[in-house]
């Protein structure tokens, strides 16, 4: 049976991550050396060891010098700790060099000198440089002064004070050398296929980058065409809306004329085909003008204009205003406001289109019902926030259908939707504008017994709005202003929606 070394690798990789302090881990080249510093350190002096563990054996009379060689070599296993409790990689990778390089002439001045045995690892000093110390110019040189500075002490020692003979027989210096080259050649072919590893590790992780910042060159070009898609789509809608709301305007001032012409002559049953006329009108203006709002809203040009705001009357008012609607329908309509709800910045035109929509929506699926509308002002450490909310007694809501519920055209395919109608465009954009004014809009509901939006929105705006002139500078784009050209369209929609208006009244 096979025997795997894959849980052996992945152990030692844990281990060399235990040892490596988190400033060293956070730089990649510098965790690369250091992983190359432990794993010579952990395995390599079970390999050194080799060379004193022959010394002892081949050695008639093994003295002090084979002690002091094996103590050098085992205290290479003392650096990973070193290294885990003070850091200072490069001190220590100096201190690391210049004890192999002290191993090395130590057993070389007792045994043989220039024909030590033990030569061949001196091969082993420039390799382990080049692994511990990377492409730092400054630490090579470090490196070379320290090699330089050892020699020159090694060759004065053994030119002064000439080393002890060596009664070691010939062949046992043979067999030393033997012993020697092999444990040196191994020592190195695993650094170099632990070299190989990381060197294969980095390609892989350099194509896997690649493929990240293709990918994102990819993501931002899809980006820009979905912002060109956008801004295209705003403009076509901004255009039609205006081609839609000014015939649509005719329509409902023509019907409104020709009702009163029917009131007058007694004519129920024309009347009765220009009320319905009149109804599509409005509601097909109000859905041209919803889609318009939104198409603003995605592009960015959406402008709020604060100004101080009696919330209490505004919120009565429209209250007043739909009561009429509420008692077609069998509804009661009631307002309730806290005390000191007071004055607030806010743009009264998008707050009170917002709760218009709420309104109509609870009057829409409430029959015979109460329909309550409360206002209240929040006291809260970061600024005061004012909450509104509009409660019914109608259908309800179904729990699975509450997540849909502000997403735009989100019409729910059951027996409400064909017997209530609707397009699933104003709680999204009620929703939408809410957030604009840095508030929120939020639904309970039970099904069967009713539901309650609410809007919070705060007291004082997050942002002053800024007035636009022709002549600003827009998102880094100066000269023609989108967003006034947008405003402009409507502008020049009203004026000629108006004069169509004033031209049938006197036709008429």
């Amino acid at each position: 049976m096979a025997i795997s070394i894959h849980p052996f690798l992945g152990l030692l990789d844990r281990l060399l991550d235990w040892f490596i302090p988190a400033d060293i881990a956070a730089d990649r080249e510098m965790r690369k050396q250091a992983r190359m510093f432990l794993i010579s350190h952990l395995l390599g002096p079970f390999i050194g060891n080799v060379v004193p563990g022959a010394l002892f054996l081949f050695d008639p009379t093994p003295g002090y010098e084979v002690a002091v060689l094996a103590v050098s070599i085992t205290g290479f296993w003392i650096f990973p700790f070193v290294l885990r409790s003070f850091g200072h990689y490069n001190l220590l990778a100096i201190i690391s060099i210049q004890n192999l390089i002290f191993c090395i002439l130590w057993s070389c001045y007792f045994y043989g000198g220039v024909t030590s045995p033990t030569l061949p690892w001196v091969l082993t000093i420039p390799l382990l440089a080049f692994f511990y110390v990377g492409s730092s110019p400054l630490m090579r040189s470090i490196v070379l002064a320290v090699f330089a500075v050892n020699a020159i002490i090694f060759t004065g020692v053994y030119m002064g004070f000439p080393p002890p003979d060596n009664d070691m027989p010939f062949a046992a210096l043979q067999g030393l050398g033997l012993v020697s080259t092999i444990a040196a050649s191994l020592y190195v072919t695993m650094m170099a296929i632990v070299y190989a590893k990381a060197l294969a590790s980095q390609g892989e992780l350099h194509s896997e980058m690649k493929g990240h910042l293709q990918t994102a060159t990819e993501l931002r070009r899809a980006t820009e065409q979905a912002e060109r898609a956008g801004a295209a789509k705003a403009e076509f809608l901004a255009k039609m809306s205006h081609e839609l709301r000014t015939p649509l305007n005719a329509v409902i001032g023509y019907s409104e004329i020709l009702l009163e012409d029917a009131a007058d002559e007694g004519d129920a049953e024309s009347a009765a085909d220009l009320v319905k006329i009149h109804t599509a009108g409005k509601h097909l203006l109000k859905l041209v003008n919803e889609v318009l709002d939104l198409s603003k809203i995605e592009a960015g040009k959406m402008e709020m204009f604060n100004e101080a705001v009696d919330l209490a009357s505004l919120v009565q008012t429209v209250a007043e205003t739909s009561r009429q609607a509420a008692q077609k329908h069998g509804n009661a309509i009631a307002f309730l406001a806290g005390d000191g709800v007071g004055t607030i910045q806010a743009d009264a035109c998008k707050v009170q289109q917002v709760l218009m929509q709420l309104i109509e929506n609870a009057i829409k699926f409430t029959r015979d019902g109460q329909i309550t509308i409360a206002v209240q002002r929040l006291i809260q450490p970061r600024g005061d926030v004012v909450r509104v909310e509009v409660r019914d007694t109608g259908i309800g809501i179904a729990p699975q259908q509450i997540p849909l519920l502000f997403e735009q055209f989100a019409v729910f395919n059951d027996s409400s939707a064909s017997k209530y109608g609707g397009t699933g465009l104003g709680l999204a954009l009620s929703q939408r504008l809410c957030a604009l004014m840095g508030g929120a809009l939020a639904v309970e509901s039970t099904l069967g017994q009713g539901t309650c939006f609410s809007i919070t929105i705060p007291a004082q705006p997050p942002v002053q709005p800024v007035a636009l002139h022709p002549d600003t500078e827009v998102s880094g784009h100066s000269g023609s202003n989108p967003a006034l050209d947008l405003l402009n369209l409507s502008v020049l929609a009203f004026a000629q929606d108006n004069a169509n208006f004033q031209q049938a009244r006197a036709v008429a």
